[in-house]
């Protein structure tokens, strides 16, 4: 079926007229490979950058046209611009419509505390604080901010298989615990995590065919390419499907009014990462990594690259920091230990904090429950926590030493 759907979008494309009237698109060889997922078809197309904006309505009947063919429920065209080394960057790439899908069920976590709590935990006050300017977009930065969003933060490692979207999770639920309105977008393409850690499943509603609604859970506002494709799907997409289906993700979502955005990005230095760093006015980017040598190394390249963009570094969190014997206590260093705390303060950036390797962060994140939210009056709650205070008291301080907003502060 994937194979006579190509073929007939391919067939369409050769009988449409491109508004250049240099030929079919597909003759000329500016059409991508055509991914089908689940019905949904996936594609771009590559036109010079001066010529782009002629495209656009083009673009749109394209897409309409393949949603329209038989077996295809829903299509995903992005407008991509070649490029001479010499010329200016493309204006981003327009962002192609979303796929129509169905509700998700959302749950509700307890508030904070951690085993020295109280028996009845409050939730903090809600931060007092001005907005900034264009919906969180950083007045100096030059980049369009997400209306409603007052803060978007980072979580990034240099390398997979340190913990990241674990701690992104569990960050997020942090930053909520604290009293803050959080978000959690999964920038992750290639491998999203955010559904099976959350326990969500389904498809995000849509407002007007355009603007998807972001599915909830334990509180947070989610949104992950997971919900769009099926779960075991390979994500074969060049860089620019990439841009395009996490602008797409990041924009065309009814956030409505968030105090943090929180964005899992996927690991390394790629183009998902500079999509992030270049087009949105990110306020910080949280770096995870574990505590060995290899893992430092590329975590130090990460955060080269953010401070290369001009994306303030709030602090470096050591995961898997340490093991505790659940039967006897003894702690055991098995990745090595303070690594991440020496190298932060070799880099001058914040240490955040230690996260320990222990079963009941694993096990409450295979069973879709963050153990923030499992147990928020648990010790690993209160790490969390403490981490979501220590990033947001960077946030605040680099957003006061550019002149860009007042720190958030917290009233007794």
């Amino acid at each position: 079926m994937s194979e006579a759907a190509k073929n007939d979008i391919l067939s369409l494309l050769r009988q449409m007229q491109a508004p250049d009237g240099a030929g079919d698109v597909v003759a000329r060889g500016i059409v991508s490979d055509i991914f089908m997922a689940d019905g949904k078809a996936f594609f771009s197309l590559t036109v010079p950058a001066d010529r782009a904006e002629r495209f656009e309505p083009f673009r749109q009947e394209v897409e309409r046209r393949v949603a329209a063919l038989p077996g295809i429920a829903s299509a995903m065209v992005a407008l991509t611009a070649e490029r001479s080394a010499s010329s200016a960057p493309p204006a981003r790439p327009p962002v192609p419509r979303p796929p129509v899908p169905r509700s998700a069920p959302s749950a509700q976590p307890h508030d904070h505390g951690h085993s020295h709590a109280h028996p009845h935990p409050h939730r903090p006050a809600q931060p007092q604080r001005t907005p900034p300017a264009s919906g969180g977009a950083a007045p100096r930065s030059g980049k369009p901010g997400v209306p409603g969003i007052d803060r978007i933060v980072a979580v990034a490692s240099g390398k997979g298989g340190v913990g990241k979207s674990t701690t992104a999770v569990n960050f997020a639920l942090g930053l909520q615990a604290l009293g803050l309105k959080v978000g959690l977008l999964d920038a992750d393409i290639y491998g999203p995590s955010v559904p099976r850690l959350l326990g969500l499943k389904g498809r995000p509603e849509t407002v007007n065919g355009r603007t998807m609604v972001p599915l909830e859970a334990f509180g947070l506002k989610a949104m992950s390419m997971g919900f769009l494709v099926e779960e075991d799907t390979p994500m074969i997409w060049r860089g620019p499907m990439v841009m395009s289906a996490l602008t797409q993700m990041l924009r065309e979502v009814e956030w409505g009014k968030l105090d943090v955005l929180v964005v899992d990005m996927p690991p390394g230095t790629g183009d998902a990462q500079l999509t992030m760093a270049q087009q949105v006015p990110l306020a910080g980017a949280v770096i995870v990594s574990t505590p060995q040598d290899l893992a430092l190394l590329d975590a130090r390249k990460g955060l080269a690259m953010f401070r290369k963009v001009d994306v303030p570094v709030l602090g470096i969190v050591e995961n898997m920091s340490y093991f505790l014997c659940p039967e006897c206590g003894t702690r055991s260093d098995i990745f090595g230990h303070g690594g991440a705390r020496a190298e932060a303060e070799a880099l001058g950036v914040p240490f955040l904090g230690e996260v320990p390797l222990h079963m009941t962060i694993r096990e409450t994140s295979d069973a879709g429950r963050p153990v923030v939210a499992a147990e928020p009056d648990g010790v690993h709650a209160a790490i969390f926590r403490r981490i979501a205070e220590r990033a947001l008291d960077a946030m605040s301080a680099s957003a006061a030493a550019r002149g860009e907003g007042p720190r958030i502060v917290f009233e007794s």
